[in-house]
């Protein structure tokens, strides 16, 4: 897109007479002349192979838990304490990643979030003991914790003029690997005479390929902190090569000046804030749950253990296309509710259906929860709608992602705890509608056309 790049560059030159803050500012570190083509070409090529990794551990899980609880003598009530491990890392490992980044480098920790991702994957299987499993499992999530919050990072620093398309490229490959870990784990498990550890474990060679391209990256220095995402609804809709100009612009000044200044407000004091932090932290409890336990459900229904991991790929690549068609939409729409709310009669109707009869529309259920799942890129897109300052969209990531995935910890683990007691999947899924309602209440409330910079 040259157009789109001649546009860019040329925002980014006349980027202070377009500011009221002082003289230009210098160029970031390695930026000062523009990168090799072939080292953008390596590290798009590492965006990829990261992002195929961000949930393989999660859905290939999911896909065996049976033969894992059974393997591991694990009570129902243990492996809903496993499901909710994904989200209680999300919240601990993932606000260390800006800290990280300050001292080592964005690049550099991406590719030790590859490596630990490998590690984890290829000791878990092997260690023969749930607490051992667990910890394992812990490692391999801190790696995609970090990794997950700095994806954006590196292509603020690396494509400031395809951030939309950057963006859209790795979160195909989000989507694609996560379809991929369901579908093809027990078809790999089978074809390696039925043994769950190695079925795991297979998925380690995919994250130590992902470690390659990022070893180039080891040394970068870029202070990460300083590339906030620019605000309002072009920040959501990417593909502006205008607003993506305004972006690079904004990471020079951060880098001349120390990290962009925070809105003298409290977050806290904003009801939106707030809607959106609970908008996340639900539409992240029913993702968990969907790779976590769906799969079993399907199993407990009569459904062969290959066709539950196809039907848990089928949710999981719906996010493929929609997670470019929905920020689109969402950045042209003044309010986000009636998307939200679209979303969340999908869940509704593909949750009754799993109560009524699970194995008879099975196909049914899993695009329908396909789509409700699609409430992530809208939350996303959301955070960047409701602010104005680059700095006001930093911090509202940062609560409304922390938070939410506190408030989405205990629902995977009460699922499980539901399960064993109750003996079926009655509960569990009466459990899982019900969270709908206040997803949709909260998701409405987070949508409306105002920022958190006015509300405080």
């Amino acid at each position: 897109m040259p157009d789109d790049e001649t546009q860019t560059q040329t925002l980014n030159r006349g980027g202070a007479a377009r500011t009221p803050v002082g003289p230009p500012p210098p160029q970031l570190s390695g930026a000062a002349e523009a990168p090799a083509p072939w080292l953008l070409r390596l590290i798009a090529v590492g965006l990829v192979l990261a992002a195929l990794n961000l949930r393989p551990a999660i859905t290939s899980l999911g896909a065996l838990l049976e033969e894992v609880r059974e393997g591991l003598h694990m009570s129902g009530s243990v492996a809903g304490v496993l499901t909710s491990v994904p989200p209680l890392c999300f919240a601990v490992f993932g606000v260390m990643a800006p800290r990280l980044a300050r001292r080592f480098g964005a690049g550099a920790v991406v590719c030790a979030g590859m490596v630990a991702i490998a590690a984890g994957l290829v000791i878990r299987p092997y260690i023969g003991s749930t607490a051992g499993f667990l910890a394992a499992s812990a490692l391999a999530l801190m790696g995609i914790a970090v990794s997950n919050i700095l994806m954006p990072v590196i292509v603020k620093r690396w494509f400031p003029d395809r951030v939309g398309t950057m963006t859209g490229l790795y979160s195909m490959a989000l989507a694609l690997g996560t379809a991929l870990a369901a579908a093809v784990t027990v078809p790999l498990t089978g074809a390696m005479g039925g043994d769950w550890q190695s079925g795991l474990a297979v998925w380690a060679g995919l994250a130590a390929l992902a470690v390659l391209p990022w070893i180039v990256l080891v040394r970068d220095r870029t202070p990460a902190p300083g590339q906030a995402a620019p605000a309002r609804s072009g920040a959501a809709s990417g593909p502006s090569a205008s607003v993506s100009g305004r972006a690079a612009g904004a990471s020079g000044q951060a880098s001349a000046s120390g990290p962009a200044e925070a809105p003298a407000f409290r977050i806290t004091r904003s009801r939106t804030a707030w809607g959106l932090a609970c908008f996340f932290g639900l539409q992240a409890t029913a993702a968990y749950i969907t790779m976590g336990w769906m799969p079993q459900i399907f199993r407990d229904a009569g459904v062969s253990a290959g066709t539950a991991g196809v039907l848990l790929a089928v949710t999981m690549a719906m996010g493929v296309p929609l997670a470019f068609v929905i920020p689109r939409v969402a950045a042209r729409l003044k309010q986000q509710g009636p998307i939200v709310v679209v979303l969340g009669l999908c869940g509704l109707i593909g949750y009754g259906g799993l109560y009524l009869a699970p194995a008879a529309g099975a196909w049914a259920w899993a695009l329908l929860l396909g789509v409700a799942n699609c409430a992530f890129p809208l939350a996303l897109t959301m955070i960047g709608m409701r602010t104005r300052t680059g700095a006001g969209v930093v911090r509202l990531s940062a609560f409304a992602q922390s938070t939410g995935y506190l408030l989405s910890i205990p629902g995977p683990l009460l699922v499980g705890v539901l399960y064993q007691h109750s003996g079926g999947w009655g509960l569990p899924i009466a459990l899982m509608a019900g969270l709908m309602i206040p997803q949709m209440v909260a998701g409405v409330l987070a949508g409306r056309d105002r920022t958190i910079e006015d509300e405080c």
